[in-house]
């Protein structure tokens, strides 16, 4: 099984540091590959970043596809989860998706700690998406941008520390999921540190990636999912048109 991890943006530091953390959890016989865009932004905080980031990381999914079993997308926003999965021929994996769906089943309720507050109203709508409004409590912000993350002399740790805090007395949480690929190297830490379960979402994205894989399920071409209509694109979009 070979399974292809992609970070949206342009940091190879957080890619690298994703696919680490997907390798550590994935079965003997799983080989990660990882990629991220030539071009595009350096991070994705809010829904701008997000749309400049699409392109180039449907890109890395058209490259690699042919070469691998499935994808996962590193970012918590699931950044063009939906186009991805219309091209790719294998299973595409979101990893705040899958993150929501394994905290479900551990836990009566979560908080999800991500870094600025300008991510909190996207990643509320993805709750919603995902029908994980009854568990998913609250959706916090650390404060943290996401470049701090790759910076060991930043505050960042202790910030999201206190969020985990406040998400267990005010939120009543019985779990923590992690609202950013660039804090993959942190769950297992901190679930010792506070004693319950904090969930990495690229790490659940590999289990359930491998899971689709082995029991041979792709993404529905039925409806929404189909492939895209062949059509002409204009200008610097021209290369994006799906031909016959």
């Amino acid at each position: 099984m070979k399974i292809h991890l992609v970070n949206p943006n342009t940091t190879e530091s957080m890619t690298v540091k994703a696919a680490e953390a997907a390798r550590k959890v994935a079965a003997a016989g799983t080989e990660v590959v990882h990629s991220q865009p030539e071009y595009g932004p350096v991070s994705i905080e809010g829904y701008y970043d997000e749309v400049f980031a699409v392109p180039g990381m449907l890109d890395q999914i058209a490259a690699f596809d042919p070469t691998v079993d499935g994808h996962i997308i590193a970012c918590f926003d699931d950044t063009g989860l939906d186009a991805a999965r219309t091209i790719a021929h294998g299973p595409v994996v979101g990893i705040c998706e899958a993150a929501l769906c394994t905290a479900a089943m551990i836990a009566n309720s979560y908080s999800v700690v991500t870094t600025t507050s300008r991510s909190v109203p996207a990643l509320i709508h993805l709750v919603h998406k995902y029908g994980a409004e009854r568990r998913c409590v609250n959706v916090r912000a650390s404060d943290v941008l996401v470049l701090a993350l790759e910076d060991s002399t930043s505050p960042a740790r202790e910030l999201i520390e206190a969020e985990i805090k406040a998400a267990m007395s005010e939120d009543g949480a019985e779990a923590i999921v992690l609202g950013c690929a660039g804090m993959a190297d942190l769950a297992s830490q901190l679930s010792d540190q506070f004693g319950l379960p904090v969930i990495d979402g690229v790490s659940a994205a590999v289990k359930q990636a491998e899971a689709l894989i082995s029991q041979s399920l792709l993404t529905s071409r039925v409806r929404g999912y189909a492939r895209p209509a062949a059509k002409p694109y204009s200008g610097k979009f021209s290369t994006y048109a799906i031909e016959d």
